[in-house]
């Protein structure tokens, strides 16, 4: 049940964890199979992007970030510049680097697009085949589904990332989360002997240190980066504009600390769209929200330390795990509610608990966090990650951070369970027309004139 923090917060970039990340580790990995399974070098690969993928993929940069991935790159290691245009900008002629060291003949057309195909049980699903020189059938031919946070699954294979069994503690439910807090533990403590059951404790330490250093250096990105953000639509970037406002603003005494709050996750999720190195928390369209509430805890809070931080994620984490296995976290399949919702909660109940709530405290700041995102959709505009994703960060910053300190003005008690608002939460996703999950055929992305 328990997603490690590590997997859960990885590093990527924008401006989609699953129509970017998760096609890229998906091409990585074919690659990988192809060169072991193939004595000879194949004479041809070809993908097929089916469903929200496709419907949304050119605005999420799908393609490219896929024959970067069959190119050898990894989404962690590799320069963003590297990703854009590596499908759209391809020359004609020019062979693929299948993982970027044996050459095999290629052209733009050996990706389709098919919007309307549904495979499987995920609306985020591709096929990679390669054929041997003069056969007509695959010599290889898989099927990948992008299951949201860069997550990718395999056909026929369980999802990565989860921990069971002897490996640490197990809840399958908010419930059995607080049960295991019985004996004074916190939620980060179950979160941290889960993860220790794992990796070395030193690893852990290291790892989460990262990820709050990857989230730093985007949020300063974003706060210093002017112009306009790519896709056509002409949105123009705010957050460095606001900072300087700000900085006027506190020079002259006033207390700004709330519009600090708001600029924080408009730097990252700007640094999504235009395809930077951000955090998938737990998605890429929702990274701007954990960023935001975490560095406005270390810079409004006098006893905010490193230590806090690891507690904020670990406990996020725990959170987030819940979310991934009960309901989802993916935008094709919940809507915006699976991903900004998510990471609303998930940033409440880490606040919470470095504010110093009790474990029921902090499922309470989960729950108002979530309660309040129930049924939001999914309709980017032009199928980018722009319009209303960078705005729904900032609004979403600003629940978490009242979720979290409502619920430390009570006891923990409370008449909705994070349970059951986990379990509507999923209801309401399988209810949701498909026109509303990340395929641009609904609500504003066809309300809005794109020009």
């Amino acid at each position: 049940m328990y997603v490690s923090a590590l997997e859960l917060f990885s590093i990527g970039i924008g401006p989609s964890s699953s129509h970017t990340v998760g096609p890229m580790r998906a091409g990585a990995d074919f690659a990988r199979r192809v060169l072991a399974a193939l004595p000879q070098s194949p004479a041809r690969v070809g993908a097929e992007l089916y469903g929200s993928l496709a419907a949304t993929g050119l605005g999420h940069g799908t393609p490219d970030a896929l024959v970067a991935g069959l190119s050898g790159l990894e989404p962690e290691t590799c320069d963003p510049a590297a990703v854009r245009g590596a499908w759209s900008g391809h020359p004609a002629g020019r062979p693929l680097l299948l993982g970027g060291v044996v050459p095999v003949p290629f052209d733009s057309a050996d990706v389709v697009l098919a919007p309307r195909v549904r495979r499987l049980g995920h609306p985020n699903t591709l096929r990679l085949r390669a054929w041997a020189d003069g056969s007509d059938e695959p010599a290889l031919d898989e099927t990948y589904e992008s299951i949201g946070g860069g997550f990718v699954r395999r056909a026929g294979e369980e999802p990565p990332g989860t921990a069971g069994g002897s490996e640490g503690p197990v809840f399958r439910s908010a419930a059995e989360l607080l049960a295991l807090c019985g004996d004074g533990a916190s939620i980060a403590d179950v979160a941290w002997a889960a993860e220790t059951a794992r990796r070395d404790p030193a690893d852990v330490v290291a790892g989460l240190d990262a990820v709050w250093a990857a989230m730093r250096a985007c949020v300063d990105a974003g706060l210093t980066a002017e112009g306009a953000l790519p896709g056509g639509l002409g949105v123009r970037r705010r957050a460095a504009a606001m900072r300087a406002s700000l900085e006027a603003a506190e020079a002259q005494g006033r207390h700004v600390e709330g519009d600090w709050l708001q600029v924080y996750a408009l730097a990252v999720n700007e640094e999504n769209a235009a395809g930077g190195r951000v955090v998938t928390a737990p998605t890429n369209g929702a990274a701007g929200i954990l960023p935001a509430v975490l560095r406005h805890y270390w810079r409004s809070e006098p006893s905010a330390s490193i230590e806090g931080v690891r507690s904020f994620l670990l406990t996020a984490a725990a959170v987030g795990s819940l979310i991934k296995a009960n309901a989802s976290i993916s935008g094709a399949e919940g809507g915006c509610q699976a991903e900004v919702g998510s990471a609303c909660a998930m940033a409440a109940a880490g606040l919470c608990a470095v504010l110093g709530g009790t474990p029921a405290q902090v499922e309470n700041a989960a729950e108002i966090a979530m309660e309040h995102h129930l049924g939001l959709t999914c309709d980017p505009i032009a199928g980018l990650v722009q319009v209303p994703c960078i705005e729904r960060n900032a609004i979403a910053a600003t629940t978490a951070v009242t979720a979290a300190r409502l619920a430390l003005h009570g006891d923990g008690s409370h008449i909705v369970s994070l349970d059951a608002v986990i379990e509507t939460m999923r209801q309401t996703g399988a209810d949701m027309s498909d026109k509303y999950k990340e395929t641009s055929r609904g609500g504003l992305a066809v309300n809005v004139v794109e020009c």
